[in-house]
Order: C-alpha cells, then structure tokens, then sequence
C-alpha cells in the first residue's frame, strides 16, 4: 500500500471517481429529482466522461495534472449549479499537487481544507445547509487529525472516506438552505443531498487507488 499517491495513484483515484459516479449516475439523478432539478447525476456523468477524455491525450507530469484537467472540464462544460462547485473543488487539489510528483496526507489535508473553503464561499454554504459541504468538512477534520497524529496516508484517506460517508448520509436529515432545495422542505427529508454522496464517492475511490 502506497504512502504517497504517484501521478499513476493519482489518475486510477479519479478514473476510478469516474467509474463509480457512472455506475451511480441514476442514484444520484433520484436523489435530486427529490431535493432538486433531477439533472444532478447526468450532469455529473457529462462533466467526468469529458474528463477522462481530456485526460487521455494529457501526461500526468505531476500529481496536480488530472485534477487540473478535471477541473478545467468541469468549468467548461459542466451544467447545473453544482458543476462549477466540483470544477474548482478539483481545482485546488490541481493547485496543490501542481509542482509535486508525490502527493502526501499532508498535502491531502491541505486540498481539501482549501476545497472546503471555496466551496463554501462561492456556495454560501455551511455545515447544516445539506450541501457537499456537509460531506467536505468532516472529510477535512478527519484529515487534519490524521495528519497531527502521525497516521499513515492510507489510514488517513480511509478516516476521510469514513467521515465523508457519514457526514453524506446525515444531509437526509436535514432542511435545505441553499439552492433548489431550500424551496423543497421536508419532502426531501429522508435522501441525502447527492453532491454530499458524490464527495464521499471521491474519498472511496481515493482508498481504492491507494491500496490497489
């Protein structure tokens, strides 16, 4: 098992978020049809199979590279109002691994805290707002904790993944207080937000890269 993610760990993390996301594309699509406009997981599938595209005539020089690639893909062409969200949230971990051929727990950490903060401010969205935000921040606490306890970087990623799943599916209990579903009160209750189940996906396919 990896300590660090190489350009190759890092490309199976996110064809493997690819992957999954396809294979949960209509899950996500219902999820929204209950809590939004329904287009939520067609658009995510659009944006992805765009990114394994570009990413295919690109050579991943550094870790930052497919993050990059996907993250300019998804500001280009992605629908919704969440596209734009996961464009730059994929971006800060291109920035973050731009100029590195290892990327650490540490650095992981780092991602996702400026992830979360980018999200949070072009969202205004908090925690509570049953938002991917609600996914990002336990993901980043578990993170950061990780770091500060000497964890290893898969023993880290796999308390991120953990977080992330929890924090997803505790959004079903929540009222939303942005977008869409801010309008659709309590009949949504009981579904998770579905960008919220699309950042835990993201930390799944983060442990399955590292311990393949």
């Amino acid at each position: 098992m990896a300590e660090q993610l190489s350009p190759s760990h890092v490309e199976r993390w996110v064809h493997g978020f690819v992957d999954t996301v396809e294979e949960s594309g209509e899950y996500l699509t219902d999820l929204d049809r209950r809590s939004g406009d329904g287009d939520f997981g067609t658009n995510m599938v659009t944006a992805l199979r765009r990114a394994r595209q570009a990413m295919a005539g690109v050579e991943a020089t550094t870790v930052g590279v497919p993050f990059q690639v996907t993250g300019e893909t998804f500001l280009a062409h992605s629908g919704g109002t969440s596209g734009p969200l996961f464009g730059m949230w994929f971006r800060d971990f291109g920035k973050v691994g731009a100029d590195a051929g290892a990327l650490t727990l540490a650095m992981l950490a780092e991602a996702t805290e400026n992830g979360w903060a980018t999200v949070a401010r072009l969202g205004s969205a908090e925690v509570g707002d049953r938002t991917m935000v609600d996914a990002i921040a336990p993901a980043s606490v578990a993170l950061n904790k990780a770091v500060g306890d000497g964890s290893g970087l898969v023993e880290g990623l796999r308390s991120a993944a953990e977080a992330a799943r929890v924090g997803a599916e505790g959004t079903s209990e929540l009222l939303g207080r942005r977008g869409r579903t801010s309008y659709v009160g309590e009949s949504a209750l009981g579904s998770p937000d579905p960008g919220a189940v699309t950042i835990a996906l993201f930390y799944r396919a983060a442990v399955e890269s590292a311990t393949a």
